[in-house]
């Protein structure tokens, strides 16, 4: 099906590949680095040691429209004051990468994995605390490297009435600074767009210096930090090496005795001289000259009571969809939503219309091959009204709605880690619910939300899916002669079948998907026109695709009939029927012309068994394994036909392989156990 355009400003070289920038997450605890982490992350993780020591790194490839960054989430840090704990781990990385200099070529823990130094830092700072996160802020502009600041907990700021003016915090650190609200996706799509133009660009941020009464003082420890012997050797900014020499005893002091000791003699002697030039020792003035300069920035940037709160509405809103727990009550509504429209509307409408023709076509049955070829053809054009005016145009007027709502968005953010287990993203959570009505819609809607790797994955699995022909089949029969418990385990095998499935083409196609960005759009009420021309443009050219494979194999089946090759093709799937299933072999038929529709197989059922009443020809084993075969036999034709307009020939034949496989499998496993009880 045609889909709508997306487009993509190309700003220079796409950034993928080898080109694709390093991006490292840092901040300090409980400031939300994790959650942007998790929001962005791909469906495969890789976790590391830095230097084989410290608390373990994660790391995965992001997709920002085409291109690509590598995220780093490191670990938590407060401040560069004190190298101690996993901070110098850090600090090193931030610096050197793997790459370490000739002072660290001498430690025991040396990098045990290749990872390169990130070519952007991604800090992110608390909106509620934000004075305490200005100073990390203050040390990281001293790295020398582009920094993007993600202002989180915007939310709970407004709450408390805090407005921030962005511009002007932006504008004093010299770095671009985008609210977000992580644990709810809000503001991460422009967060990573930022990441992206900024490791474009390049431009770092100008460290700003201390007090001038302390630059005073520091110019003897920035005069031995500047000479050439110790910036060869350390290959670390200037102003970050001055004031960590001035600072601390720790890392870099450390290493300067080792192997500068004159260096170090007068490194000594400087601090001694500030010490005494200042009203306090060295150490703790350039501590408190940082904490005032960010208490004066935070000052300047922040007003109590200011700022454009949000509407009550949209704040219940995003609570209901967004919230990291109440946000699964929103999806779950949502999908509510969905089975109510295909268990009831879906329903009405196609015992309105379909049900009707099936009832005004039932009298004409034709025993001239013209005439059977003509009902062949009719049937085709039914299974055709039965796929689009019950299922594809209110499923897809639906999902349309929820998507030019900003809804679907919001619950394709909410799953998205459930998702990540079957090797998939989140926003193909609808399309599988649709699935549950029919698997056409579904598949159409995969095509619009999915590409590559992702789509045939999806595509696969959403064959899986009882459809509402299939689960009408399960509470018919299984109801009657299974009882409730019955049919509760067997729509219990969909979810089971599902994940396996997915955790098997995660090995048939093994790469990594990207992690992706969910961007949360606010909301908006849908016009009328454009529900109807995007649900036109997504179902219009159903009729190209599977009309002709329905008609085909209308056609097919009723010659075979007409021909009397029943009782071939009973003996040809006798050892599908009889042998492996247990099953009658007057069933082959009925089990082949499921592929027209589901419905159809029941019927034929019935004529072939002669009865209505199963019990009486079927034993309980019987009628659970025939009912397990057929939730995951082979989709319908029209089914078939979406696939091979969706993943080609290859794909669609491995889809067939695949379904009755699993069909059999599945078949097979609830057989035997009920064989051994029963």
């Amino acid at each position: 099906m045609s889909l709508p355009p997306h487009t993509f400003p190309l700003n220079g070289p796409l950034l993928r590949g080898s080109r694709r920038p390093r991006v490292a997450l840092i901040g300090q605890a409980r400031t939300g680095k994790s959650r942007i982490f998790a929001a962005a992350s791909s469906t495969s993780v890789r976790h590391e040691r830095l230097a084989g020591i410290g608390p373990a790194y994660e790391e995965c490839q992001v997709e920002v429209g085409l291109d690509q960054i590598s995220l780093v989430d490191l670990p938590a840090i407060d401040s560069f004051h004190q190298l101690r704990g996993n901070v110098p781990v850090v600090l090193k990385y931030l610096l050197w990468g793997d790459r370490w200099p000739a002072i660290a070529r001498h430690e025991a823990h040396q990098p045990a994995t290749p990872f390169a130094a990130p070519d952007v830092l991604l800090l992110v700072m608390d909106a509620t605390a934000l004075e305490r996160d200005l100073e990390l802020a203050l040390e990281l502009s001293q790295i020398g490297k582009p920094i993007v600041i993600a202002l989180n907990r915007m939310d709970e700021a407004r709450a408390k009435r805090l407005f921030i003016n962005v511009r002007a915090l932006s504008e004093k650190l010299g770095a671009p600074v985008v609210p977000t609200v992580a644990h709810m996706g809000i503001g991460l799509a422009d967060l990573f767009s930022t990441v992206v133009r900024a490791a474009r660009e390049g431009r770092s941020p100008h460290p700003q210096p201390p007090s001038p009464h302390i630059a005073a003082t520091l110019a003897p420890i920035s005069g031995i930090a500047g000479r050439a012997e110790v910036a060869t050797a350390f290959v670390v900014p200037p102003m970050l090496l001055a004031m960590q020499l001035a600072e601390n005893d720790d890392y870099f002091a450390q290493e300067l005795g080792c192997h500068f000791p004159a260096q170090a003699d007068a490194l000594f002697a400087a601090r001694a001289a500030a010490n005494a030039a200042l009203p306090r020792p060295l150490a703790e003035e350039i501590h408190a000259d940082r904490h005032h300069r960010a208490a004066l920035l935070h000052e300047a940037v922040t007003r109590p009571g200011g700022g454009e709160a949000m509407p009550h509405w949209q704040r219940w809103a995003d609570e209901v969809f967004l919230h990291p727990r109440w946000g699964f009550v929103g999806s779950l509504a949502i999908f509510a939503l969905v089975l109510f429209f295909v268990f009831e509307v879906s329903a009405f409408l196609d015992s309105l219309t379909v049900a009707r023709l099936i009832v005004w076509a039932e009298p004409w049955q034709p025993t001239d091959l013209t005439g059977i070829l003509g009902r062949a053809i009719l049937d085709g054009f039914i299974g055709l009204a039965g796929i689009v005016i019950p299922y594809m145009i209110p499923l897809v007027l639906l999902l349309v709605f929820l998507e030019e709502s900003g809804i679907m968005h919001r619950v394709a953010f909410v799953v998205d880690r459930g998702f990540h287990q079957l090797g998939l993203h989140g926003g193909v959570a609808l399309p599988f619910l649709m699935g549950l009505g029919c698997n056409v819609p579904a598949l159409a809607a995969t095509a619009a939300v999915t590409h590559g790797r992702d789509r045939t994955v999806a595509a696969l699995l959403i064959t899986f899916l009882p459809c509402s022909a299939r689960s009408a089949i399960l509470l018919a029969l299984g109801g009657k002669y299974l009882g409730g418990l019955g049919v509760f385990a067997l729509f219990m095998l969909a979810p089971i079948v599902v994940s396996l499935i997915g955790k098997l083409l995660k090995r048939r196609y093994p790469e990594t998907t990207p992690g992706m960005i969910q961007e949360i759009p606010p909301y908006a009420l849908p016009t009328p026109r454009s529900l109807f021309v995007n649900t036109w443009a997504r179902s219009h050219d159903i009729v190209t695709v599977v009309l002709p494979l329905l008609i085909a194999g209308s056609v097919v089946l009723a010659l075979l009939a007409h021909f009397g090759a029943d009782a071939w093709i009973n003996l040809g799937l006798t050892p599908v029927t009889s042998w492996w299933l247990g099953l009658p072999a007057v069933l082959g038929v009925p089990i082949l012309f499921g592929v027209l529709r589901k419905e159809l197989s029941l019927l034929m059922v019935f004529q072939a068994l002669g009865t209505q009443e199963l019990a009486g020809v079927l034993d309980t084993t019987q009628i659970a394994t025939f009912l397990a075969f057929l939730t995951f036999y082979v989709p319908c034709v029209s089914t078939f036909a979406m696939m091979l307009k969706l993943l080609g020939r290859r794909e669609a034949a491995f889809s067939v392989a695949l379904s009755v496989g699993a069909a059999l499998v599945v078949a097979a496993a609830v057989r035997w156990p009920l064989e051994l009880i029963l």
